[in-house]
């Protein structure tokens, strides 16, 4: 998935183009488009299984993209009433450019979500096929430059939003240090967008800043799809470097790396094994192993009556990985996806079915 704070940049970005100036609450009803196919989160306090199940599906299909920009821009409507009752005035909102905006907002959503390598399911509930972009990790520091520079220049005109900003760069700013491996080329470019930004920040903050808005988000297309084409690109170059040392496979996916844009994780899978490569494009000799290959562990009886007791974790698997433990009266059998667990310890988002000797589930 791609996290909260992209989506809500996008919406506000989008909020700020010319879309947004033809009715009051655009910034409101933008960002509440643009999260709120993520109401299914809900399911992760319920049970995770069932999450797994439930995750980017009827929320992200193309039935909630016809149902919740009605939904979203009835609410700002209501509230809107609400408020021009309360106080007096007649209301502000404009029905038609409202819609308009909340179809785009909420557009947006499945598009990024559908650039990482969680996937989604795009042609819900008709279809529950998974669909992967494998472009953009699930925190990706260049969109949130390319899509907050609008948001932060026009929303600086007080110290304490100022004083916000600053502190939310911070953490940023830690999080591309710690998770971009310290490398510099990446720091660097990210305080020159820091940099760009408190510029930006000057220069508009007291003017309409809709085309500086249609641009980032104009940039931020074209580097989501310079993202995919790399990721398509990597595979192909694994593809052969495969062939040409006779090995056998069975699939690859080449996905992102947090704040690398020019480098590709890569996941091979052959009949008993996965491997892990890396694609770095930085390097003389861009491929090489990145870490210790992962048996897929036994199938048999166990296993699949433990997928038959996880129906949501079997239909969101992509590379599936089994260990199966003996315990008091049966088996536990851990579930796997070494998109996001290689290592034993890492328990996200792992599902674990305690079994009887005959196969049942235990309390």
């Amino acid at each position: 998935m791609v996290d909260p704070l992209a989506h809500t940049l996008a919406g506000a970005s989008l909020a700020r183009t010319r879309l947004g100036r033809l009715s009051a609450y655009a910034t409101p009803t933008a960002i509440l488009g643009a999260n709120a196919p993520d109401v299914d989160a809900v399911m992760m306090l319920i049970d995770r299984d069932l999450s797994l199940g439930f995750r980017r599906g009827w929320t992200h299909g193309v039935l909630a993209l016809a149902v919740l920009p009605l939904l979203v821009a009835g609410l700002v409507r209501i509230a809107d009433r609400a408020l021009a009752w309360a106080r007096g005035r007649p209301p502000r909102a404009r029905a038609g450019p409202l819609l308009a905006l909340s179809f785009a907002a909420v557009a947006t959503h499945p598009a990024l979500d559908w650039l990482n390598t969680y996937g989604i399911r795009l042609l819900m509930p008709f279809d529950d096929r998974w669909f992967y972009g494998d472009a953009l990790f699930i925190m990706d520091p260049w969109v949130w430059l390319l899509a907050g520079t609008a948001v932060v220049a026009a929303h600086s005109r007080s110290a304490a939003s100022v004083s916000a900003w600053v502190v939310l760069g911070a953490v940023l700013t830690g999080f591309v240090t710690v998770v971009g491996r310290s490398q510099i080329a990446a720091i660097l470019v990210w305080l020159a967008g820091i940099a760009a930004i408190a510029g930006a920040a000057r220069v508009v903050a007291s003017r309409s800043n809709s085309r500086l808005a249609t641009v980032c988000l104009t940039a931020a297309a074209v580097y989501m799809a310079a993202m995919v084409a790399g990721s398509r690109i990597a595979e192909r170059q694994v593809v052969d470097w495969l062939h040409e040392r006779d090995a056998a496979f069975v699939d690859v996916m080449a996905g992102p790396l947090p704040a690398r844009p020019l480098a590709r994780d890569v996941v091979v899978a052959d009949g008993d094994h996965y491997h892990f490569l890396e694609v770095d494009w930085l390097r003389a000799d861009p491929i090489r192993v990145s870490d210790a290959a992962i048996a897929r562990g036994p199938r048999g009886p166990v296993i699949d009556a433990a997928l038959a007791h996880a129906p949501g974790t079997r239909r969101w698997l992509r590379f599936p990985a089994f260990t199966v433990e003996p315990i008091a009266g049966g088996h536990r059998v851990t579930i796997r996806d070494v998109r996001y667990s290689r290592r034993q310890g890492f328990d996200f988002p792992n599902v674990v079915v305690d079994l009887d000797h005959d196969l049942r589930r235990m309390p």
